[in-house]
């Protein structure tokens, strides 16, 4: 049982951030999140079954993505001009 773990968890957060580094977009970074909050629940004692641990790393991975891309997005009225397409050389 290895999803009571809390290092289990913990190691999963520790590869997503890490894979957030080298494929950046606040997704991986999302999940890692959730993944260390279902790590603190576990390491603080708190005992619930496997989809509902899936259930909370999937909440809070929602949540912060969300907030991420409040913060670090596209800010209003900013636009992506593409000047050159790649196809015409």
């Amino acid at each position: 049982m290895l999803w009571v773990t809390w290092w289990a968890w913990a190691a999963a957060a520790l590869g997503l951030a890490i894979l957030e580094m080298l494929a950046p977009g606040y997704i991986l970074l999302g999940f890692a999140l959730g993944a260390a909050v279902v790590s603190a629940l576990l390491y603080g004692g708190v005992a619930v079954s496997l989809p509902w641990l899936l259930v909370i790393c999937a909440a809070v991975a929602l949540v912060s993505w969300l907030v991420l891309r409040q913060i670090f997005g596209i800010r209003k009225g900013q636009v992506k001009v593409i000047r050159r397409d790649i196809n015409e050389d």
